[in-house]
């Protein structure tokens, strides 16, 4: 079975209170994570409430570039672009 890939990019902000989605600024997915860049601590959390958000598994979600930046780009299994933002809009952008 073909399933799809589609890349995201996200801009993450590690070590804030609480995980929550900004908001899209030039294509960008602006996200706050509230664990640390300590061994890759904030890239699972960030997997997995990507995951939650987007209804997928974290299988689903890998990070293709940027593992000790803060953008990053994201590849997601099975969803397209439009069911992307339309799940994180109904989810996290109101």
């Amino acid at each position: 079975m073909n399933r799809s890939q589609t890349n995201i990019v996200v801009q993450v902000q590690p070590n804030t209170k609480r995980n929550e989605v900004l908001g899209f600024e030039d294509g960008v997915l602006h996200i706050r994570i509230a664990e640390s860049p300590v061994r890759g601590k904030a890239n699972r959390e960030l997997i997995d409430f990507l995951g939650r958000l987007i209804g997928v598994s974290k299988a689903s979600i890998t990070i293709e570039k940027g593992l000790t930046s803060r953008r990053k780009v994201i590849a997601i299994q099975g969803l397209n672009r439009a069911q992307i933002l339309e799940r994180l809009g109904a989810e996290s952008l109101k």
